[in-house]
């Protein structure tokens, strides 16, 4: 039996991923020419089995199935695990130490600030409370002035779910369908993406904006990336506040006067976020190489002198596999 690469890295919920499946084999590569990318997914189905070169049809991340997914770890070598999914954060983030007990470094935040990203109205009140500009929120609408609101879900993307630019009796209508729906006012402006790598002492290495140009199911399907000074400065400040680490996408309105509206955080790698990639934003590679002990201050955030504009689409991959 072969020993394993000196770097394995397991994708977990890998889905349809396949963006970021092939920039983490690039980032894997780049440090270690034996590097070496896992697609995990529960879903024997998954658009990742057909397109990785190693799949693994793993179990769910639900507690009862911890030692389980620590022994698929170490059978296959895994010795970095890189979570996906927003449902799937916790149960890494609750038992990072016990992955790293058996050699596997987790890149996920702590169970704390994680939750309170998770928890909309909980990421609202703490940005109010820390005097930030976040866009407020309530479970209840009589606490939300105006005439046009946002009604969304409290935990979960809940972007098919969302309720956009409705009024009073509309948004309580909306409400009604929900689980546990919270208020926001509605605020116009340019939605932006801020996609941004902060080390495990929670500082900002490097952040890249970009404008959501075409939204479908809640992910940029055209997105493009640009400079501003002011935001990228204001949004350093409100990420290491929220003492996240790794790669995370701060979401917010940008409104007619410059001003920036924050909605929420997602405290993973984002959709569409390798377009940042693309302008310098090396999150991919910066995660393993911390959680290889590598010094940081060696690799710095250089950031492109030009911007991209990422289109997302379909496209066809065609496989000659022995096993049809």
């Amino acid at each position: 039996m072969h020993a394993p690469p000196a770097l394995s890295v397991l994708v977990s919920s890998a889905s349809r991923k396949v963006p970021l499946l092939r920039a983490m084999e690039d980032a894997a590569k780049a440090i270690h020419p034996g590097g070496h990318v896992i697609a995990g997914d529960h879903s024997p189905e998954a658009i990742a089995y057909h397109v990785s070169t190693s799949f693994w049809c793993m179990p769910r991340t639900i507690d009862s199935e911890l030692a389980n997914i620590i022994a698929g770890c170490r059978d296959r070598g895994i010795n970095i695990v890189f979570p996906t999914r927003d449902g799937e954060l916790m149960f890494w983030s609750r038992h990072a130490e016990d992955f790293r007990s058996k050699g596997i470094d987790a890149i996920i935040s702590a169970p704390d600030p994680l939750e309170r990203c998770i928890d909309k109205l909980a990421f609202s009140r703490f940005g109010m409370q820390q005097l930030l500009p976040f866009i407020p929120s309530s479970d209840s609408l009589a606490d939300i002035p105006g005439e046009a609101f946002v009604v969304k879900e409290r935990f979960g993307a809940g972007a098919r779910s969302i309720g956009i630019n409705l009024p009073r009796s509309e948004a309580l209508s909306h409400a009604a369908r929900l689980e546990q729906p919270i208020f926001q006012p509605y605020i116009a402006g340019r939605e932006v993406s801020i996609d941004a790598w902060l080390d495990r002492d929670s500082h900002v290495k490097g952040l890249s904006l970009r404008y959501r140009d075409l939204v479908a199911n809640g992910e940029s399907q055209i997105t493009t990336t640009f400079r501003d000074k002011l935001l990228e400065r204001d949004a350093a400040k409100i990420l290491e506040a929220l003492k996240l680490n790794g790669p995370v996408v701060l979401q917010l309105i940008v409104d007619a006067d410059g001003r920036m509206h924050v909605i929420e955080c997602n405290a993973r790698f984002g959709g569409a976020s390798t377009a940042s990639i693309k302008v310098g934003l090396d999150s991919l590679r910066w995660s393993l190489l911390e959680s290889c002990g590598a010094d940081m201050t060696l690799h710095p955030f250089q950031r492109a002198a030009t911007e991209v504009r990422q289109i997302r689409v379909p496209a066809d991959v065609h496989v000659y596999d022995p096993r049809i």
